[in-house]
């Protein structure tokens, strides 16, 4: 039995033939709407969420299984005090695989430990978000037909951003790539993320706090909301959370094949102005994220 609690459990032809596997998804969605019939995912989401959770359901349907779980930690047994361990414990008695998000670091690995059946982590704190990270690399392959020699800019909360965390190392594994790291100096990516990752693998990387100076260079420009729920007081907050506001103007300089992805929600971070623009692709990953999961639960679920 195999669970998902951070992408780098995967080996890069794993993540490959997973995107190969959603991309036959897109082309022939039929062929894959019986596969799951009679097995049941459960989403435990401890934290809210909107396209994580339904996206998660949404691919279990579209692949002919059943849904059962929670949204908020206050529906389940966890507001009178019952454990995560025996939550697993009771829901991997009633699903074949769990899809779990939850505020504290660590605990889809502690899941794993007490789980009957595979743990598919769907965001623990500011730690890993292993699904989105799939459905960044499917929608960069998608866009750009390739997972390597581009330079990507990533822009915004880079302290606290698990999805900026897990796409760093995930492309770490690939070659030629670039990264730009846009950030103000109190949201910079964590030491162990550029001494374990970056400078362990020699990326090419540089940090910098003006988005506007590095526009021409980005093949991609990977936008992250400043987050109220991480900081710790909210003066901080209100200081830091206009730093980037991406909008047409901030585009003129770009390259004309810009990919802008962001995991959403986003507040103001991206303009709506921007949503028409070919460049802007962050709506076409929502819609990469439920066939990636479909690839997913059916990898891990052991079913062809």
């Amino acid at each position: 039995m195999r669970s998902l609690i951070d992408i780098l459990e995967l080996t890069t032809q794993e993540i490959d033939e997973l995107i190969d596997k959603a991309n036959d998804i897109i082309a022939n969605p039929a062929k894959y709407s019986e596969k799951c019939r009679g097995k049941k995912l459960a989403t435990l989401f401890f934290e809210p969420s909107t396209r994580t959770r339904l996206s998660f359901e949404a691919a279990m349907y579209e692949l002919g299984g059943n849904v059962l779980g929670f949204s908020e930690a206050q529906s389940s047994s966890s507001a009178k005090g019952e454990s995560v361990a025996d939550t697993i414990r009771t829901v991997s008695c009633y699903a074949d695989i769990i899809a779990m998000r939850h505020p504290k670091e660590g605990a889809p690995l502690v899941a794993t430990m007490k789980s009957r059946v595979p743990i598919i982590n769907a965001g623990d704190g500011g730690h890993n978000h292993p699904t989105q990270t799939l459905t960044d690399l499917l929608t960069i392959k998608r866009k750009k037909g390739r997972l390597n020699n581009f330079t990507i800019g990533f822009c915004g909360d880079l302290k606290f951003g698990r999805t900026v965390h897990s796409l760093i190392g995930a492309l770490s594994r690939y070659e030629n790539i670039k990264i730009i790291l846009i950030s103000p100096d109190e949201l910079r990516v964590p030491e162990y993320i550029k001494e374990e990752v970056l400078d362990k693998k020699n990326i090419e990387y540089r940090e910098v706090s003006s988005l506007d100076e590095v526009m021409p260079e980005l093949d991609i420009l990977y936008m992250t909301r400043v987050q109220k729920e991480r900081f710790f007081n909210e003066a901080d907050y209100l200081r830091l959370k206009d730093s980037y506001i991406l909008t047409p103007e901030k585009l003129f300089s770009a390259k004309a094949d810009l990919s802008i992805l962001h995991p959403l929600p986003r507040v103001n971070e991206i303009s709506v102005a921007v949503d028409d623009d070919p460049r802007a692709c962050y709506f076409d990953q929502v819609l990469n994220g439920k066939y990636v999961r479909m690839a997913l639960i059916m990898k891990l679920l052991g079913v062809r």
